[in-house]
Formats: C-alpha cells, sequence, structure tokens
C-alpha cells in the first residue's frame, strides 16, 4: 500500500464556512462585506480595517503614511526601511573600515596580526605579509631580526643596538662606527620598504 508523503488539507466550501469569518465593511452606513483590509494607522500596522472594494479605494487614495512627520523622521523613516527596520553596522567586518582593523577584537600578546596602520613586510604567501627583497633580507639580518617585522620591531631594534654601537659609547672604537653605519643603513633600508 502506497501513502502520500503530503497532507491534504480538508476543503471548506464558501457556503460551510463560520459566519465569524463574514466581515461586513467598516465605512460608517456601508452594508456590503469587507473583503479587503486596511491598516488602521502608521502606528497600528498589524491591525485593519476591512472594507468593500470602493472604501478601500477611497481609503488608499486618502492614505498618507507620512502625514504629520517633519522632514527628518521622513527620511529617517526612509531609511530605515532599506534595511527592513533592522540594525546596521558598516560595511566590513565588525565594522572594521581598514585592513589592519580587522584583528582588532583579538586580544594578540605575540603580535601576529599587524595593529592599526601598521605594514609588515617578510612572510610567505599566505600571510598579510609580502616577501622579501634580497636588500631587505639583508637589512633584517645586520639587524638581528627575523620576518615578518613591523616598523615597531625595526625601531626597537634599531634603538638597542644604536645604543650598544654608538662611537662615544665605545670610546671611539673604529669597528663599532662601522657597525653603527651599517645598522643606520639597514634601517633606512627597512623604514623605506615599510612605508611603500
Amino acid at each position: 500500500m502506497k501513502t502520500s508523503r503530503h497532507r491534504t488539507r480538508p476543503r471548506i466550501d464558501a457556503a460551510e464556512a463560520p459566519a465569524a469569518a463574514i466581515r461586513m465593511c467598516d465605512h460608517p452606513e456601508c452594508a456590503a462585506m469587507g473583503e479587503f483590509r486596511a491598516p488602521m494607522s502608521r502606528d497600528n500596522l498589524n491591525q485593519y480595517y476591512w472594507f468593500c472594494l470602493d472604501h478601500v479605494r477611497e481609503y488608499n487614495k486618502a492614505w498618507n503614511y507620512y502625514a504629520g512627520m517633519s522632514d527628518d523622521e521622513v527620511e529617517a523613516s526612509r531609511r530605515r526601511d532599506v534595511s527592513w527596520d533592522r540594525p546596521t553596522w558598516p560595511l566590513g567586518l565588525l565594522g572594521a573600515t581598514g585592513r589592519s582593523q580587522r584583528f582588532h577584537f583579538l586580544d594578540d600578546p605575540f603580535r601576529l596580526f599587524p595593529e592599526d596602520g601598521e605594514t609588515r613586510i617578510g612572510g610567505d604567501r599566505h600571510s598579510d605579509s609580502r616577501l622579501l627583497k634580497p636588500e631587505e633580507k639583508q637589512a633584517l639580518d645586520t639587524l638581528g631580526l627575523k620576518a615578518p617585522v613591523t616598523r615597531a620591531d625595526v625601531k626597537l631594534r634599531y634603538r638597542e643596538l644604536a645604543k650598544k654601537y654608538h662611537p662615544d659609547l665605545n670610546g671611539g672604537d673604529r669597528i663599532a662606527e662601522e657597525r653603527l653605519k651599517r645598522i643606520n643603513q639597514a634601517y633606512n633600508t627597512l623604514v623605506k620598504s615599510l612605508s611603500s
């Protein structure tokens, strides 16, 4: 025996319909059937008047949803209607606008994600960083840094090395002076790369 997957609803003949389903027109002094609904007011859109065809046409011609509203209220209402009266946020992940702000909600103690406005160099093709040029790789080696790095990383390391190899702090040592020149050159190379 084969059964149908769909249930069939019993049909109700109009003659057998309950009396409560028959409505009279809500227009005063009209004895016709109220077959067409119309909202009662702007504030009450889910409650309806029931009118006959002639009176619903008359009601709709006179209906003005924005009646009594200022221009600012009308504009605000139209803007809400664009998003179906639901709250919206700026485009992007949680309202973030820039590439570097998409991780702003994460606690990042190891600084794996770039901070606001930070650019990184170094990394692989799956990261946000671009690959290193040979001169950038050499500059990182000179500063003793490993990619990927940010401008803040480079500045911090430069300060440490400049203090360590400054000629005034090393009694005018020529080796320290040469080392500081290479450090300055490496710093300038990396800062220029991070700025572009």
